[in-house]
């Protein structure tokens, strides 16, 4: 039995829930899951207005108290219960959020396949091209698909801006003056400067924007480095040797774990040198498939709680 096959259904279960919450994030505006409505100043979840009480109090519908005890249960508690959720599972399990329902890194993913295809790397600004899974091998980058790429990102980055403008206006009135061509001038500003900057950041920062511009991902790093306990893929250096002949049939010319990152880290390094890892996996499954195929043990695998414990104390020591 393939050893990698459970890290290979893993790997499924989280393109699943990749497309769940990219489904989620585009409709969730339409069904008043979750919006604010600056038309009329007010917060939609769950398909419920959601209030503090403030404009009873001001038409003199509710005490003062009850105003008070309206924005610490409905509006400061909640929000901190959400803080303090993201915060401790990425306390244990790191940045999960991104590696397995983030929007944005789901849109990474895809558009590094893309320009892997068009010029054989996963970035503008790699110095040299890389191999990637899903490509034959020896597969040259073919120009037909530079195209493909940047209307991808621009219709990305345009579909992100109206997105972002139905959870500020109602969906049907942005959707609707979209379709008959009669937007706003400030919708229409919105829609154009929104998706200007999202493509501009799509075709060239869309990995340094995960690492350093993204707020709920910089606190979930932040979260999880301070946890020597955490998840963390650990490498075995007693047997880094193994290394030098490493390959997989997507990665013929070696360092396939280096070439499976979509984050463009490199997964063998220490674990402050790891600091935006997303915990996709993918890494851990490209040298599962090489060791398999010469019958070793792999030298990169998930750990957690005390094994994660004495990885840290080695790297310390290293």
């Amino acid at each position: 039995m393939d050893a990698s096959r459970p890290l290979q259904r893993l790997q499924r279960a989280r393109r699943a829930t990749q497309a769940g919450f990219f489904a989620l994030f585009l409709l969730a505006p339409a069904f008043n899951l979750l919006r604010f409505d600056l038309t009329d100043a007010q917060l939609w979840f769950l398909g419920q207005r959601w209030t503090l009480g403030i404009d009873a109090f001001l038409h003199g519908q509710a005490t003062a108290t009850q105003a008070a005890l309206g924005i610490l249960l409905r509006g400061i508690l909640p929000a901190l219960l959400l803080v303090a959720l993201v915060l401790g599972v990425a306390w244990r399990y790191g940045r999960v959020y991104c590696g397995w329902l983030c929007p944005h890194f789901s849109l990474v993913e895809g558009l590094n396949g893309l320009l892997q295809r068009a010029c054989g790397k996963l970035s503008l600004w790699d110095r040299r091209s890389t191999a990637r899974a899903g490509l034959a091998p020896n597969t040259g980058p073919q120009r037909r698909w530079w195209p493909v790429f940047f209307a991808s990102a621009a219709f990305f980055g345009l579909l992100w801006a109206v997105t972002l403008l139905t959870y500020l206006l109602p969906p049907a009135t942005v959707w609707g003056n979209l379709l008959q061509g009669q937007l706003t001038a400030n919708q229409a500003r919105f829609i154009f400067i929104g998706g200007a900057l999202f493509t501009a950041e799509l075709v060239l920062a869309r990995h340094l924007f995960c690492r350093f511009g993204c707020a709920v991902g910089l606190f979930q790093s932040l979260a999880w480095m301070a946890n020597p306990h955490a998840l963390v893929v650990a490498f075995n250096r007693r047997r880094a040797s193994a290394c030098r002949d490493c390959s997989t049939p997507d990665a013929p010319e070696g360092s396939a774990c280096d070439a499976a990152c979509p984050m463009r880290l490199a997964p063998r390094h220490i674990k402050r040198m790891m600091f935006s890892c997303v915990q996709c996996g993918q890494c851990v499954i490209a040298c599962e498939t090489s060791h398999h195929g010469r019958g070793t043990q792999a030298n990169l695998q998930w750990t957690v709680g005390v094994d994660a414990l004495r990885e840290t104390l080695r790297q310390r020591r290293g």
